[in-house]
């Protein structure tokens, strides 16, 4: 259903321009008609050049209505009256047409779908939300304050419009056909964030994604535990259940309320204080090799490590001052933003 509501406004778009470029092509080829039938007309009836026969064709559908070549004879005036009311008659067409793209709004419409197309164009390393319900709408602000670039597949028209509003890259459409995934750049996005509220469509949603690319990284929502694993085997990195998370939550925050705030404070995006983050070492940097006691990045930088993922390893350890980074290595550090900044460029060898 809502593959065929998006494949019905793509084809009301098309027959629109398709009938509006029909229309515009038909007054051109008539107002080239009347010029070459005006040419031909003065030059047999006036027994002019056709250098004049034109010049005078042009004067007269034109309304200029000085400058003859010659006094017509009566057969030439009525045949100039004739031309007359014939480009009147075209430029009235034109004019028509033109009056009721502007009042119908399409030539809008069209102009919209054409930033949409160029916009989707330029978007590279992006990330791809599919689904804008209450999930997805907090996917869009986090990603927004991560000044992360998006576009988000929905296929309500009332959303894209809402979403168009505030500035946002939207795509009308079903996340799950291929062709809509294809558009909204999935060949060059950074990661797939699969939130729709059906389990059974995020699935078909990652299956279709990871036929596509076999490398991008999917993020998927579960509703239920049952639905976890099929979203795995279907080709997604990580499973996010929001259920659980906010039990979890709930059940810390009146355990251990301190350390509830605590990671509120580091988790959240517009925190000006500490964040934790996440950082890889690049094969590259100049502390691949090092220990942690020689490479002193809370004593040069102010950071302090939580923990380290060490390459192909599926489980995070705690760091200790004999530990040597290895490329690739994923750092999980606590600071300030400039702190972390500085990391991320060590990190990189910048």
């Amino acid at each position: 259903m809502r593959q065929s509501i998006a494949s019905e406004h793509s084809n009301i778009i098309r027959d629109a321009r398709t009938r509006i470029s029909r229309r515009l092509s038909f007054a051109l080829i008539a107002l080239v008609v009347v010029l070459i039938v005006g040419t031909a007309g003065f030059a047999l009836l006036e027994e002019m050049d056709v250098l004049n026969a034109c010049y005078m064709t042009v004067i007269t559908i034109s309304t200029v209505g000085f400058g003859e070549v010659k006094a017509l004879s009566p057969a030439g005036r009525v045949f100039t009256i004739a031309l007359i009311v014939s480009a009147a008659l075209i430029t009235f067409y034109a004019a028509s047409i033109v009056t009721n793209l502007i009042a119908s709004g399409e030539w809008r419409e069209q102009l919209q779908h054409e930033r949409e197309r160029r916009m989707l164009e330029q978007l590279k390393n992006h990330v791809i939300v599919c689904g804008y319900g209450r999930v997805g709408r907090h996917v869009v602000h986090t990603l927004l304050a991560e000044k992360l670039p998006f576009v988000v597949i929905e296929p309500t028209a009332e959303t894209i419009a809402h979403l168009r509003e505030l500035g946002h890259v939207a795509l009308q459409g079903n996340a799950a056909d291929e062709t809509t995934l294809k558009q909204a750049g999935i060949e060059r996005a950074r990661a797939l964030v699969v939130a729709v509220n059906s389990d059974a469509e995020n699935v078909f949603i990652v299956l279709t994604a990871r036929g596509i690319c076999a490398d991008l990284e999917i993020i998927a929502r579960a509703n239920y535990e049952a639905s976890e694993p099929k979203l795995l085997r279907a080709g997604a990195n990580h499973v996010i259940s929001p259920y659980r998370i906010a039990g979890r939550r709930m059940v810390t925050t009146l355990v251990r309320p301190a350390v509830a705030d605590f990671l509120d404070e580091v988790a959240h995006v517009g925190n000006e204080e500490l964040l934790i983050e996440q950082v890889r070492l690049a094969p590259t940097s100049h502390l691949v090799g090092k220990t942690l006691a020689q490479a002193q990045l809370t004593e040069r930088i102010g950071v302090t490590l939580l923990a380290c993922k060490m390459p192909n390893a599926t489980t995070r350890v705690t760091p200790n001052a004999e530990m040597i980074l290895q490329p690739d290595m994923q750092i999980l550090a606590l600071g300030s933003p400039e702190q972390l900044q500085a990391l991320v460029k060590m990190a990189n060898n910048e």
